[in-house]
């Protein structure tokens, strides 16, 4: 392996790991070595992509998670128009009451407020909104598989800045850059805006 001379260096005192520009860098696996100049433009094409990719999918579980906040925080809830009732009372200071109505079932009307959770703005408002939300299928499972492939990329990321190859960890950088470009407005959306 010629590139792991010019990467480290054996001395008395241990390993000395530097930075170096060879194009025959292996990425990932040794059956992944440019051979070419085209080769590693291609690589380092592919490692600015993967970046890219990378910050993408983090815009894209904030974007659903903002979707799925809202969809928790709009979910209705029927409350009985009894003003002596304590549950009805317990709700009336964190719910705003879309409107009354009266409710028939099995021939007895009964008047019912729908109601709404109310929003709340501010610092970690997007915490206290949603506490104590049951698990749910429709929202967690997607939420891990996206974490799940987020992590999968940001160690392969990781494992190329690793190879010490300047070609990639200025790839990496590039493509950090062009993501942040393309999607960071969607990343950093906070709580006031909502």
């Amino acid at each position: 392996m010629a590139h792991a001379t010019h990467s480290m260096s054996m001395g008395t005192t241990g390993m000395t790991m530097v930075f170096f520009t060879s194009t025959t860098t292996p990425l990932f696996s040794s059956s992944w070595a440019p051979s070419t100049t085209g080769a590693y433009a291609g690589t380092c094409i592919f490692l600015v992509l993967l970046t890219v990719i990378s910050r993408a999918l983090m815009a894209y579980k904030q974007i659903l998670e903002h979707a799925w906040h809202d969809r928790a925080v709009n979910r209705r809830y029927v409350v009985v128009a009894d003003e002596n009732d304590a549950a009805a009372k317990e709700l009336k200071g964190d719910v705003e009451v879309k409107e009354e109505a009266v409710l028939t079932t099995r021939g007895l009307d009964e008047r019912v407020r729908i109601v709404r959770q109310e929003r709340r703005v501010g610092a970690g408002a997007r915490t206290r909104a949603i506490e104590g939300q049951p698990w749910r299928f429709s929202v967690d499972l997607p939420r891990a598989c996206i974490f799940t492939v987020q992590v999968g990329v940001g160690y392969l990321l990781m494992l190329a800045v690793m190879t010490l190859n300047v070609g990639y960890f200025v790839s990496v950088l590039a493509g950090a850059f062009l993501g942040e470009l393309a999607v960071g407005r969607y990343i950093h959306m906070d709580d006031e805006h909502h």
